[in-house]
């Protein structure tokens, strides 16, 4: 009785391998573009690379496509969603177990010289919310056989992503129609800020940028790249940016503009500030590890569910069991049962 179960077992493990090995492969293009939107003073670099995943009937048809555009997270890139995350797998598997359509999904290298942009327009180190929206949107339409209008185009992140994804699908409806946001940070930049001020102490002894790469300084590097996304000031070198607290010894410094202006600017905001943008999207979807290691996300998260609750926004917003990113980028994860399926229902697919 043993033998036919071990080779039924054989046999299913075998089945598996050789479906695993059938999935056709996608091909991931690396472009260039030098962004007239990111000129700055700060020392960011205009020139960036974007990977574009083309779904694997792209070179032999000559249909058009929709496109997600899928923003990295905070220390991370394009290139690494690709090498570590193995993210161009997961739309093999999702497109070939008919989880969504053919699509083509477009991943810009939005790191700056502190690893984070926010995704944000600011005053001292370029206008990447607009370079997000606009300019990369306008490079992808001429160069690739897209469905060039808002009801095809989706946007999409993790963390420091899904804070830009929700970020630049509010201030551009006219771009995105739907949006997913995986475990999306500092979507409250005032309430992160408070949340960390014992971080702040060590900014004291940090005089050069050079400095942010020692290893006891790395923590300090987010709350500079903050700074220079929501309080930048191109006439404070050289971090071209102000923070929001000081130290006399143990002494508090508060500087109480720019809190408020941490506060304006955040993705917390938006639903007040752009109400009757928020309303033209078609389609809103967030969610959260409940164990994520950043304390202030499922805080945040659920305040900004609920404030699009009590707006009477539709949407959709989860908590499900998982850390910062224990659940997104592998088989059957996040990313392709959760935001992928998304999108297949939400975006027009055809012309």
């Amino acid at each position: 009785m043993k033998r036919p179960v071990f080779l039924i077992i054989i046999l299913l493990l075998l089945t598996h391998f050789l479906s695993a090995q059938e999935i056709p492969a996608g091909k991931v293009v690396t472009t260039y573009i030098t962004a007239k939107t990111l000129d700055n003073k700060a020392g960011e670099n205009p020139k960036r690379r974007i990977s574009v995943y083309l779904p694997s009937d792209y070179e032999s048809s000559s249909r058009r496509y929709p496109v997600i555009y899928f923003l990295h997270g905070f220390f991370w890139s394009d290139s690494l969603l690709i090498s570590n995350d193995k993210i161009n797998r997961i739309f093999d598997r999702a497109i070939h177990l008919k989880k969504i359509k053919p699509v083509i999904v477009v991943m810009p290298d939005e790191s700056t010289v502190f690893k984070g942009s926010f995704y944000a327009n600011s005053n001292s180190s370029g206008n990447w919310s607009d370079f997000t929206s606009k300019e990369l949107v306008d490079v992808i339409d001429r160069r690739y056989r897209t469905i060039a209008n808002k009801a095809s185009r989706g946007i999409a992140g993790h963390s420091m992503g899904g804070n830009g994804a929700l970020r630049n699908a509010i201030l551009h409806p006219e771009t995105f129609s739907s949006v997913y946001a995986l475990s999306p940070g500092v979507l409250d930049a005032r309430y992160f800020a408070l949340t960390e001020i014992d971080a702040y102490k060590k900014t004291a002894g940090i005089k050069e940028v050079k400095d942010l790469s020692k290893p006891e300084n790395i923590g300090a590097t987010i709350l500079f790249a903050i700074a220079r996304a929501y309080n930048g000031n191109s006439s404070k070198p050289p971090f071209f940016a102000d923070l929001p607290f000081s130290f006399d010894g143990e002494n508090i410094k508060v500087n109480a503009g720019v809190l408020e202006e941490l506060k304006n600017n955040s993705v917390s905001e938006l639903p007040f500030t752009h109400y009757e943008n928020l309303r033209k999207l078609k389609a809103i979807k967030l969610d959260w590890g409940r164990n994520d290691e950043f304390r202030h996300i499922p805080v945040t998260c659920r305040n900004f569910s609920q404030t699009l609750e009590l707006l009477k926004v539709k949407h959709e917003a989860e908590e499900y069991i998982g850390t910062h990113g224990s659940e997104v980028s592998r088989e059957n994860g996040r990313i392709e049962n959760s935001l992928l399926p998304f999108f297949n229902i939400n975006l027009t697919f055809e012309e």
